[in-house]
């Protein structure tokens, strides 16, 4: 009798070591410390990243040629916008299909004629005396320095104010970065309001 209560508490406490180790996730332990919290993202390094895949080197950065891997862009003046002096034509009021200068730099349009603007911390050409604030405030209204005249096509700011305001003050943070370009780039013309679908220049 002893031997037969003592077999079943055994199996009782075999069935309870069983229960419980199945209780937990699969393949987890208990005794595993938990996730280490990712480090934080560099603003600096974010914001590199998003003006590479944005391609905003393609407007803002005269290009000189063309190479075996596509369109050679002047680092010397690395997103200094569209060279100051270089004025394009005024085009036809009724000019049908959008016009690029041969560096990338300028459009025109119906519109009127847009300029890619310097985007270094240049304080007197670029955007060196823009705050934080006015940066953000210009991409999410379309508006030159967020309250001024219109940012013409082709630039996608009705793309870019879907950004977050982390994305926007990481590549604020990265245009800050940047080798200062004295290029006064020359003023738009404007023809009429832009095509309401367009982002703007």
């Amino acid at each position: 009798m002893l031997r037969r209560c003592l077999a079943q508490f055994l199996l009782l406490g075999l069935v309870v070591v069983a229960a419980g180790c199945q209780s937990g996730t699969p393949g987890t332990s208990t005794n595993r410390a938990p996730a280490a919290t990712p480090p934080p993202v560099d603003p600096v390094a974010r914001g590199k990243y998003l003006v590479t895949i944005v391609g905003c080197n393609d407007c803002h950065t005269p290009m000189t040629g063309m190479g075996p891997e596509g369109p050679i862009f002047d680092q010397t003046h690395y997103l200094a916008g569209h060279p100051a002096g270089l004025v394009m034509p005024t085009p036809p009021a009724a000019i049908g299909p959008w016009i690029a200068s041969t560096n990338l730099t300028a459009w025109s349009g119906p519109w009127g004629i847009s300029y890619a603007a310097n985007i270094t911390p240049d304080s007197l050409s670029g955007i060196g005396i823009w705050t934080e604030e006015v940066f953000i405030q210009a991409l999410r209204t379309g508006r030159h320095v967020g309250v001024a005249r219109p940012i013409l096509p082709p630039m996608p700011w009705a793309a870019f104010r879907q950004m977050t305001d982390a994305d926007m003050k990481a590549i604020y943070a990265y245009l800050r970065t940047i080798p200062a370009v004295s290029n006064e780039v020359p003023q738009p013309v404007i023809n009429g309001p832009p095509p309401a679908a367009e982002g703007t220049h």
